[in-house]
């Protein structure tokens, strides 16, 4: 399916899948080169950390999400928080507010973001233990954007996003 490149539509991705060292370790979760340069022969990317975008450092302690997932930390029914306890719902809930006004000023109607992430996960999030259980839900991020009829990927499902070669 070819574009029009002045008619692309935008896509949001996740800052780590594009390479940028921006996850909680310090590290990132590049897609290879090929599929990131077939993305943006078909998209616009619009490229966010929601975490850093909220005010958290690279690297910081990990995080999970504690008592809900992100719809629940979004209704102030549950939180986000590091392994010490340390309660950071405000700053995924500001950079999930970033997100979705850059989509929204971008007329961005997709988005790929991490999958599992606490912020970005679309299906799955971790348990909120630190146990490397995973748990149906959004994070903070993918709830906010689904809230607001973005749909969104996450890695694992290019094939729905992209047309593929065989």
């Amino acid at each position: 399916m070819k574009h029009d490149p002045e008619h692309k539509p935008a896509l949001l991705v996740s800052a780590c899948l594009l390479g940028q060292p921006v996850r909680y370790d310090g590290a990132s979760k590049g897609l290879p080169a090929t599929l990131r340069d077939t993305l943006a022969a078909h998209f616009r990317l619009l490229v966010i950390c929601p975490e850093v975008a909220g005010g958290l450092p690279t690297p910081r302690p990990p995080a999970e999400l504690s008592g809900g997932d992100g719809h629940a930390v979004l209704q102030q029914e549950a939180s986000v928080r590091t392994a010490s306890g340390a309660d950071v719902s405000a700053a995924f809930v500001a950079g999930a507010q970033q997100a979705l006004q850059l989509a929204q000023q971008q007329h961005c109607r997709l988005a790929l973001l991490k999958a599992n992430s606490p912020s970005c996960g679309n299906r799955q999030v971790y348990s909120g233990r630190f146990d490397g259980q995973l748990l149906a839900g959004q994070g903070v991020t993918a709830a906010l954007l689904s809230a607001h009829g973005i749909t969104v990927y996450n890695e694992t499902q290019l094939a729905q996003l992209l047309p593929l070669p065989d």
